[in-house]
């Protein structure tokens, strides 16, 4: 029975490892703006998160499985390197929520990312055809009111459509998803 146990144990242990080893250095969490350095087409937001944009996406719950859908309208304006953007969600359960971000470029590719509901400010950095902003985020009351690690990446297709993906953590736990497009408006 004791060796039994020990193997249970080593098993359980093992298995945690792996799944840290992956989250850490294959999944998600691993990419580096670095890696898409010199591929595709140019990620700038100053140009490409600038003016009329409509957002359509759809928010996973922990089992992977559609919470909720929404499309935004969004609008960015900037001046130099200093940018205003403003979205309008719209979900489907009726639900509208209004956030508007302080943008704040650096020379390097990095950038600065505030908003009412985030706490602190967000750090971002565009290399390539991606741009990655971590940040945590405040839900609503009515959503908990919980503090959630956010890691945003979005990619630029060639056509200038951005696709985003966004996973949000609570203690390093995966509880939720988001997978978008942003557009120009017509």
């Amino acid at each position: 029975m004791g060796t039994a146990l020990i193997f249970v144990i080593a098993g359980l242990l093992l298995a945690v490892l792996a799944g840290y080893l992956f989250q850490n250095f294959l999944g998600f969490r691993a990419q580096r703006p670095d890696d898409y350095a010199g591929q595709g087409k140019e990620f700038d937001i100053r140009q490409h998160l600038n003016g009329p944009m409509i957002c359509e996406g759809v928010i996973y719950g922990p089992t992977g499985r559609v919470n909720t859908r929404f499309v935004a309208n969004m609008n960015a304006k900037w001046v130099g390197n200093d940018g205003l953007m403003t979205e309008e969600f719209h979900y489907d359960t009726g639900g509208k929520l209004d956030r508007e971000w302080t943008l704040r470029m650096d020379t390097d590719g990095a950038f600065m990312a505030t908003a009412p509901d985030i706490v602190g400010v967000g750090q971002g950095r565009q290399a390539g055809s991606a741009v990655e902003l971590k940040y945590a985020i405040k839900l609503p009351e009515s959503a908990g009111g919980h503090v959630l690690d956010t890691t945003d990446w979005m990619y630029l297709m060639e056509n200038g459509t951005i696709i985003n993906r966004s996973q949000m953590r609570k203690f390093g736990i995966k509880v939720g998803e988001l997978v978008a497009t942003i557009r120009k408006a017509a």
